[in-house]
């Protein structure tokens, strides 16, 4: 059994409710299908019946048992308590007519039932933008407890081998904080998924090897992470390949515990993390599951518009497995 089937297995019997924005989508609803016969979520769909109905004719699904909320029709007195809610949450940034206006939004909606302990997550971005998803999330259940920034991790899965990447979906541009904060969600990410995380702090230099202000931002980010979590495995900053080649990394960074052995891999940028898992995942054959969104208040997923039906059941049991 891979990683996926065993936190499928462990949620069986815990009743998670995973809402889905997206209803009408047809991955979306397959997915949703599939999880619900596994026993793995309680799916609730959002948007029209009729339309959720005709999709499912149109494409053989079974809704049998699943839940279908539409925000059209939601009771009057559940909508004001939303109302309210999102109101005082918005405190003076928002009037009541703009919150009225924001609740017809699938995502501020999925979002408020997340908050509102409706739901014990939300799966998004099937077909709306990342922004669209993220925006409503810092909005209303924002960053956990001393956090300020989140990020996005995508698990790169090939036979046995598992590895976290990140940030490869939110920050454009990491100073040394935001990098370190990064590692440090990103080696939860990975304890979830039964990694004994050992965090490489990626650049084009290794233990100084080349000078500049990317590099000494790598490295101010490494010693801030050896400070506020000095239990953790984490090196840097080093390349690539003195991070992941035991040789490279033992002639390169010798005596260090990571290089050579890093199994989540902290890139200095968006750009470097997107671009990076893109070439493991076309290149080296790697399943990239995610983005994961790290540091929330509550599980809320953010996936790619070129999603698949499998992908969209796999991040859904992500998320399920992060409720606490």
């Amino acid at each position: 059994m891979d990683i996926f089937g065993k936190l499928a297995q462990d949620l069986k019997g815990k009743n998670r409710r995973i809402v889905f924005p997206e209803g009408s989508d047809k991955r979306i609803m397959g997915a949703a299908v599939r999880l619900k016969a596994d026993g793995v979520v309680d799916p609730v769909l959002l948007g029209s019946e009729a339309k959720l109905n005709q999709v499912a004719t149109d494409n053989g699904f079974d809704l049998s048992g699943i839940e279908i909320l539409d925000p059209a029709t939601y009771p009057a007195s559940d909508k004001q308590a939303m109302h309210a809610s999102l109101l005082e949450r918005r405190k003076g940034k928002n009037t009541p007519e703009e919150v009225a206006k924001m609740l017809e939004d699938v995502s501020y909606f999925g979002t408020m039932l997340v908050y509102m302990g409706k739901v014990d997550g939300m799966v998004s971005g099937a077909v709306h933008s990342t922004g669209a998803t993220v925006r409503p999330a810092l909005q209303i259940v924002k960053t956990k407890p001393g956090q300020k920034r989140i990020s996005g991790a995508f698990i790169m899965q090939k036979g046995e081998e598992r590895y976290v990447f990140a940030d490869c979906a939110i920050n454009i541009e990491l100073d040394a904080e935001t990098m370190a904060a990064v590692a440090m969600q990103s080696a939860e990410t990975a304890k979830l998924f039964g990694i004994d995380p050992k965090v490489a702090m990626l650049s084009f230099s290794t233990k100084g090897s080349a000078k500049g202000d990317m590099v000494t931002k790598v490295a101010e980010a490494t010693k801030l992470v050896h400070e506020q979590a000095p239990d953790l495995a984490v090196d840097g900053e080093l390349q690539f390949d003195a991070a992941f080649v035991p040789e490279v990394g033992a002639l390169k960074a010798p005596g260090s515990k990571v290089a050579g052995h890093a199994n989540v891999f902290v890139f200095p940028s968006l750009e470097a993390g997107n671009i990076g898992y893109k070439i493991a995942q076309r290149f080296g054959g790697f399943e990239a599951v995610g983005p994961i969104l790290q540091g929330l208040n509550a599980p809320i997923a953010d996936l790619s518009r070129g999603t698949s039906e499998e992908d969209v059941y796999k991040v859904a049991v992500i998320t399920a497995a992060q409720v606490k």
